[in-house]
């Protein structure tokens, strides 16, 4: 797995959650959360994601010219949308619309605030990192 991930595909596979996360808000028709949850399953099962994968070749420069995002961050990222696009739809296999909807918009939120430039899975991983750090130090 690289070190890092060049800032537009990232932003590719944000926007790709976004819409069909919100596609799914709009239509309840579970094939939207199915596709980004396939995607992102891809990528964390086989290191394979499909959307960067087609978003690489219209990248114009050279990949280390980009801004890198941490590929380990966005592995955590990436645990974190599938989680609530699982959520999501087994909420919505079982009938449990307030659920399926909530957790995709969880999802949808969290795709766009990053899209804008406020990382959330970031601030939960630094939040969990600290309460690690501390428990280690009262442990000691």
């Amino acid at each position: 797995m690289p070190l890092s991930i060049p800032r537009p595909l990232v932003r590719l596979n944000q926007s790709f959650i976004f819409i069909f996360a919100t596609m799914f808000i709009i239509s309840s028709n579970w094939l939207f959360l199915a596709v980004p949850l396939s995607a992102g399953l891809m990528g964390l099962l086989f290191k394979f994601n499909p959307v960067i994968k087609a978003g690489k070749p219209f990248l114009k420069k050279p990949l280390n010219t980009y801004i890198p995002e941490d590929a380990e961050q966005q592995q955590f990222n990436q645990k974190i949308a599938v989680t609530l696009l699982t959520i999501s739809l087994l909420a919505h296999i079982s009938s449990i619309q307030w659920l399926a909807n909530t957790a995709a918009i969880m999802v949808a939120l969290a795709s766009l605030i990053a899209i804008l430039g406020f990382c959330v899975g970031c601030f939960v991983r630094y939040q969990w990192k600290q309460f690690q750090y501390r428990r280690s130090q009262h442990s000691s």
